[in-house]
């Protein structure tokens, strides 16, 4: 492992969606999340996040370092167990293994903190024992992210599809195809906001270097490993860094969100977007506070 990172962070992502559904709503039927209010399209940080653990999940392999705490068919008491047998540790017998050693709860944590990248970066909740047997703590990771909101708003379509394969025996007696339903948004371009704490990671979790720059390319290629007919065509157009100079920061987050604004272009801007290139982002590199620096990687 590098260096713990030693300066904050503040990021933005933006990527879009054709004719698929970023984030299906089980509040309605799986439609794309909206805002109600608004109609503006919402992809939840969960949904994120989880593009980002398959990604680590893919590159990675497993690695010593790099596994994945929060994944499926894993039970979070059979990860929370390996860091009791690696410390030789029994967790029924709680008490009694903190009279020996008061830090073994600290000890616990920080393994899992080692050997588990997600929660290195996101942080998590690992107090899933019974009450009054050790647990493997809870964690606020250095890394946090928003929920994605789209740039204008969106309209959820409903399309019925056919298909030749017939259920049952019995249908197949009385008919020759079957209907169904896809929920889409034709298009959508979605914002993202992101935080990297220093102080966290050096506190805490030990984020590092290494894992920064996973992060990044992590979050540039969250959606090239999960394509499907469901989702359409999604991808990452551009990831927005402010990089402060020290650990704590040197500006305000949201001043820094301020500064960067994404604004209708083409020959129709009053027609529904249909495609990237109906946008322009913009960072005002002018209006930035000193002690911050920006990197744009698209």
């Amino acid at each position: 492992m590098s260096e713990v990172i030693k300066n904050r962070y503040e990021f933005v992502i933006y990527f879009d969606v054709e004719n698929g559904n970023p984030n299906g709503d089980p509040d309605a039927g799986n439609m794309p999340r909206v805002d109600p209010e608004t109609n503006y399209g919402i992809v939840t940080d969960v949904c994120l996040k989880r593009k980002i653990r398959n990604y680590i999940e893919t590159v990675k392999e497993d690695a010593p370092g790099y596994r994945i705490y929060i994944k499926d068919g894993v039970p979070l008491n059979r990860s929370d167990s390996e860091a009791f047998i690696a410390l030789g540790v029994d967790e029924k017998k709680a008490k009694e293994a903190k009279s020996k050693d008061p830090d073994i709860d600290l000890k616990i944590m920080n393994w899992m903190c080692k050997n588990f990248y997600d929660i290195r970066t996101f942080g998590a909740v690992m107090t899933t024992f019974v009450k009054n047997k050790l647990n493997c703590g809870q964690v606020r990771g250095p890394v946090q992210l928003s929920f994605a909101r789209s740039v204008e708003t969106v309209v959820p379509q409903e399309v019925t599809i056919t298909r030749v394969a017939i259920t049952t025996e019995a249908d197949a007696v009385n008919k020759e195809t079957e209907m169904g339903k896809k929920y889409i948004i034709p298009y959508g371009l979605y914002r993202c906001e992101g935080y990297v704490s220093a102080n966290l990671a050096r506190k805490t979790t030990g984020f590092s270097e290494e894992d920064l720059s996973l992060l990044w390319d992590a979050i540039i290629n969250m959606f090239e490993y999960d394509h499907s007919a469901a989702r359409g065509k999604m991808a990452v157009r551009e990831l927005i860094i402010f990089k402060h100079e020290s650990e704590l920061g040197n500006a305000p987050a949201h001043k820094l969100f301020e500064l960067v604004t994404a604004n209708r272009s083409g020959d129709s801007p009053n027609l529904p977007a249909r495609q990237y290139s109906d946008y322009t982002i913009s960072v005002d590199e002018d209006r930035l506070p000193k002690g911050v620096t920006v990197e744009r990687i698209s």
